[in-house]
C-alpha cells in the first residue's frame, strides 16, 4: 500500500525541482531515488520491526501524505503551467502533438524498464528476489537473507512507482498530494488483466510485457466507458468491478471446465 504515497511522492519531487529550475529529465532520477527510500522505510518496518506487511504499507502511506506536502513547500499542489517538462521538450523537438509525445515517452520508458527488469531478475540477486516471492523457506534454507531481498524488492517497486508519478506529473502539468490515491488498485487491475488475457506462460520477459499490455487494456476500458457517458466520480467503482471480474475469471473457468468435462467414475 506504500505505492499510494510513493506515486504522489515522485510527482511532488519532480514538480518542486522543475519549479526551481532543474532539468525535467534529471528530476525523474530524484523521483526514482525518493521512491526507493519510501520502499526502504516500508521494508524496515516489515522485516526489522516485524510489523505485518499490510500495516507497514499503510503506515508508510500515511506518513508520506505529510511528507509529500512538506516536499511541495506546504502546498497541496504545484502547477507547472508554462514550465518545460520532459514531454514538452520531446514534443517541441519532434514536432508532435501532446498525445503523441505522451505515447512516445510512455512507450520508450515502458520498453526500457521491461528490458532492465528482465536483465536484473536474471542476475543472482534478481533470482534470489524472485525465489523469495515463490518459496521463502526454500531460498532461506540455501543461505539467502530473505529480509534483505524483501527490502530490495520494495525499494525497486516503489522507485518505479515514484518514477511513474514523476512522469504523470510532467504529463498532466501539475502535482497533487492526492494523485496517488487508488494506485494500488490500478496496479492490481493491470497485473490481473494481463495475466487473465495473456496467461502466465512462456518466459519472464513475456510476463513483464503482459503486465504492460494489461495496463494499456485497463486504460482503454476506462476511456471507452467515459466516452459512453460514465461520470468521472464513478471510476473507482468501475475499477473495483474490473478487478473483481478479472479475479473471478480463473475460478469461473475452472468451474466451467468441471461442468463441461466431468470426471468419469470407475
Amino acid at each position: 500500500l506504500t505505492v499510494d504515497g510513493s506515486f504522489a511522492l515522485g510527482g511532488a519531487v519532480s514538480a518542486i525541482l522543475i519549479s526551481n529550475g532543474m532539468n525535467p529529465f534529471i528530476t525523474l532520477i530524484f523521483s526514482f531515488l525518493a521512491g526507493s527510500l519510501a520502499g526502504l522505510a516500508t521494508g524496515i518496518l516489515n522485516t526489522k520491526l516485524q510489523i505485518p506487511g499490510i500495516l507497514a504499507g499503510i503506515l508508510s502511506m500515511i506518513a508520506l501524505y505529510s511528507i509529500n506536502i512538506r516536499v511541495m513547500g506546504g502546498r497541496p499542489n504545484i502547477p507547472l503551467l508554462g514550465m518545460a517538462t520532459s514531454l514538452t521538450i520531446i514534443q517541441n523537438i519532434l514536432s508532435l502533438s501532446k498525445v503523441m509525445s505522451d505515447l512516445l515517452v510512455g512507450f520508450v520508458f515502458s520498453l526500457f524498464i521491461v528490458f532492465i527488469m528482465y536483465w536484473f531478475f536474471r542476475t543472482e540477486i534478481g533470482c534470489a528476489i524472485r525465489a523469495t516471492g515463490n518459496n521463502e523457506k526454500m531460498i532461506r534454507a540455501l543461505g539467502v537473507d530473505t529480509n534483505i531481498m524483501k527490502i530490495i524488492g520494495l525499494m525497486i517497486s516503489n522507485a518505479l512507482v515514484s518514477l511513474s508519478g514523476g512522469l504523470v506529473t510532467q504529463s498532466q502539468g501539475y502535482a497533487d498530494v492526492g494523485m496517488g490515491t487508488g494506485t494500488i488498485v490500478v496496479g492490481l487491475a493491470s497485473v490481473i488483466i494481463g495475466e487473465v488475457i495473456f496467461g502466465n506462460r512462456f518466459n519472464f520477459l513475456y510476463k513483464l510485457s503482459s503486465i504492460v499490455m494489461g495496463s494499456i487494456i485497463y486504460r482503454i476500458i476506462i476511456a471507452i466507458v467515459l466516452q459512453l457517458g460514465l461520470k468521472a466520480t464513478d471510476l473507482k467503482l468501475l475499477t473495483a468491478i474490473i478487478v473483481a471480474i478479472a479475479l473471478s475469471v480463473p475460478v469461473l473457468n475452472k468451474k466451467a471446465t468441471k461442468i463441461l468435462n466431468p470426471k468419469r467414475k470407475g
